[in-house]
């Protein structure tokens, strides 16, 4: 069921208690807690698979099976990367609905972890005066901890894109952190890119672009240049994605964007996704870059903002964050609030509609 050496907020179980645990937390009065009193009870149920949610960035939310055999794989391949044995104490602040949570109770239950669960609100470290070796955060609860993230030792980081003003402040903290490359077909993350902290680690900055695999997954790339993704350990058919890389090496790639984001403006192609890095520099609100049917161009790029207030942008402004000819965007609208996925990503499409609804 779990080992020998698994606890939750430093107490250990046997098997019988493990169970009281659950049913404590199903009839307990903090949501986060019944979530994960649900997901625990669901995993030593008799089932072999597990049903989630895949995240609907794009499209509409899904409910998939996940083998539990592979739930416990990834867990070891994490275990083995990042050299958490067992003993590790590790921090829960997501969400045990999704799956980036749920594996985070694998991973202890599997390796022998001490883990110590908390509400996944906003900022998880403020109140805490422990030390962690492990957590995984989403980059608003990065962004919110970052006076506290001394406070944990390895931080993987995903879930959203990382913005290059949190990136340049994660120069300056301690923590040894990574971005994820996952989803849920692939039980979280099957490569990461270090953030940090990269003295004697990596020797010239093209690399510090680089995804690494975790163990026992090969990759390639299909027709389109998207990454094909073959993990035995965690699925058993080759998963295609939509995301258009560059391999590197055997095992490393760099991610370029999404191919269904991709724009052909007069016959250039645009990636989205590092324009949006670029322009992060300059802009503090919620936006993106998406394209616009163009008589002339075929598709123009235009920039959509959230805002309750009108902001303009001159050409200088897209000069200082080096986006070149191409890049800047044709026109700029503003929206109070785009349309989300129940996971909280930007649905670009859903929320270039309403734009059209708008100029009606």
């Amino acid at each position: 069921m779990f080992h020998s050496l698994f606890k939750i907020n430093n107490h250990s179980f046997t098997e019988a208690s493990f169970i009281e645990c659950i049913e404590n937390y199903l009839v307990s009065d903090e949501l986060y807690l019944q979530d994960i009193g649900q997901f625990l009870k669901d995993w030593v149920n008799n089932e072999a698979y597990i049903k989630v949610n895949t995240s609907g960035s794009t499209g509409l939310p899904k409910e998939i099976q996940l083998n539990k055999k592979h739930m416990c794989n990834s867990a070891l391949a994490t275990g083995e990367y990042f050299s958490c044995k067992e003993n590790t104490k590790a921090l829960l602040c997501l969400s045990a609905n999704y799956i980036a949570g749920k594996m985070m109770l694998v991973r202890a239950m599997v390796l022998g972890w001490d883990i110590h669960l908390v509400s996944p609100i906003s900022n998880p470290l403020k109140n805490l005066t422990t030390s962690y070796d492990f957590c995984a955060m989403v980059p608003l609860q990065v962004d919110e901890s970052l006076t506290n993230l001394h406070k944990v030792k390895k931080l993987i980081i995903g879930g959203a894109p990382i913005s290059s003003i949190l990136n340049k402040e994660l120069q300056i903290v301690t923590t040894n952190c990574y971005a994820t490359y996952g989803m849920t077909e692939t039980i979280t993350h099957i490569a990461v890119k270090k953030l940090n902290n990269f003295s004697g680690v990596i020797s010239n900055d093209n690399e510090k672009l680089h995804y690494h695999t975790l163990p026992n997954v090969s990759i390639s790339q299909d027709n389109r240049d998207c990454l094909v993704i073959n993990a035995p350990k965690v699925s058993n058919e080759l998963i295609v994605t939509n995301d258009i890389v560059k391999l590197t090496h055997g095992s490393s790639f760099e991610w370029l964007g999404r191919y269904d984001n991709v724009i052909n403006s007069g016959g250039v192609k645009l990636f989205p996704e590092q324009i949006e890095e670029k322009l992060s520099h300059i802009i503090k609100k919620r936006f993106f870059v998406i394209a616009v049917p163009d008589d002339k161009l075929g598709e123009k790029l235009i920039l959509v903002i959230e805002s309750d207030v009108r902001l303009n942008l001159s050409k200088p402004d897209y000069e200082r964050c080096k986006l070149v000819k191409f890049e800047i965007p044709k026109e700029l609208f503003i929206l109070p609030k785009f349309i989300e996925t129940v996971s909280g990503k930007i649905q670009r499409k859903q929320t270039l509609a309403l734009l059209e609804l708008l100029s009606e």
